[in-house]
């Protein structure tokens, strides 16, 4: 029996596939993300995925075999003027690269994106009607069209709808077809699905038009090309002047029920898994729209209180900024930045789902703590 010879995966796949869910156009300016450490072109022989980069989790990939570590925040987040061995951040750079240890960094990027950091915070929550708590970015849109013939239409159709396009709103699918007569005359050195050389041919032919993010154009078109039957696929693309999907930092819904602002708290302490947390406000005090943001996200405050959130949810929260808020009305609940964790799994669940290859091992740590402790 002949030996199928296995393909290495490489760390650009990894990437696309992490960059397809959370693209870099959705970080905020200036946010340090990206392959920080390693070879894009390196094999992949695991991935693990945390949310700082520390020397217990470095080792924890060398016990796993994984030379792939994905991490929510930046290994380098500061400039560095040195990379001294006698120091933490030269030590973890030094073992990195010793060891052929690949870092990619996905932060704002994922705090932003579509069932990412806030998302899991939000779900975890029980939120209704969930949405943008900050938008700072708005996808472009773009319309394509192309023509099919008739005993292909539905399968290009459905291939490129599969792909991202035809959504407005939470309706998928959304396109217009119209029917028409297409000709061509194949010369010579083609390979016509359709008819023969030196004939000029007439085909009932699908008008098809649907609307795609440009995120996903090059995915849709690949899908197209991929599932129309003819050796050269007409077709055009046009942008558009209409606004696409808002994305931004936090989610802002509604609870299920009123409920008091203290049994909220022991509501986020169980959902996030915290022995404690820091509430400002009246612990009696009904609440129902809560926004919600993980990481450092005082500074949202405001937003929270002007978007009509009773409470708010986030982390490093500072005595002045409580100060205001119990001034201005808007309670609030700080679980720590550590929460953001929470993402992990779902990180490794979107590689699996989309990217990992069977067998090749994709897991969120277990040795990484929350700095702080509480006594």
């Amino acid at each position: 029996m002949e030996e199928v010879e296995e393909v290495a995966v490489r760390g650009e796949s990894l990437i696309r596939a992490l960059e397809e869910w959370a693209p870099p156009a959705l970080a905020v300016e200036r946010d340090p993300i990206g392959l920080q450490v390693g070879d894009p072109g390196a094999e992949v022989t695991g991935v693990l995925v945390t949310l700082d980069v520390t020397e217990e989790v470095v080792d924890e990939a060398l016990r796993l075999g994984a030379n792939w570590i994905v991490s929510h925040h930046a290994l380098i987040y500061r400039p560095l003027h040195h990379l001294r061995g006698d120091r933490p951040a030269g030590r973890l750079a030094a073992k990195l690269l010793k060891n052929g240890i690949n870092v990619y960094v996905a932060h704002t990027n994922l705090d932003t994106a579509a069932g990412g950091v806030n998302d899991v915070l939000a779900e975890k929550l029980g939120l209704e009607n969930a949405e943008v708590l900050a938008p700072h970015f708005r996808e472009r849109l773009k319309k394509i069209v192309v023509f099919v013939p008739e005993d292909h239409h539905m399968n290009v159709l459905n291939a490129m709808c599969e792909a991202g396009a035809g959504w407005i709103g939470n309706y998928s699918h959304c396109t217009f077809n119209s029917r028409g007569t297409g000709t061509f005359l194949p010369r010579e050195g083609t390979n016509p699905y359709i008819g023969q050389q030196g004939k000029l041919e007439q085909v009932e032919e699908v008008r098809l038009e649907t609307i795609v993010p440009e995120s996903a154009q090059a995915r849709v078109v690949q899908a197209m090309l991929e599932a129309h039957p003819y050796e050269e696929v007409a077709y055009d693309i046009y942008p558009l002047d209409l606004p696409g999907r808002s994305f931004g930092l936090g989610r802002i819904g509604r609870l299920p029920e009123k409920t008091r602002l203290k049994d909220l708290a022991e509501r986020v302490k169980q959902a996030y898994g915290i022995p404690a947390l820091r509430l400002v406000g009246d612990p009696d005090r009904p609440v129902s729209t809560v926004a919600v943001l993980g990481g450092s996200g005082g500074r949202y405050a405001r937003t929270a209180l002007e978007r009509g959130a009773d409470v708010f949810i986030t982390g490093d929260i500072d005595y002045h900024t409580a100060l205001d808020a119990l001034a201005a009305g808007l309670a609030l609940i700080d679980p720590g930045h550590h929460v953001e964790r929470l993402v992990l799994e779902r990180v490794c669940q979107i590689l699996r789902e989309k990217w990992a290859p069977p067998g090749m091992k994709v897991v969120p740590t277990n040795v990484h703590r929350d700095p702080f402790q509480f006594l």
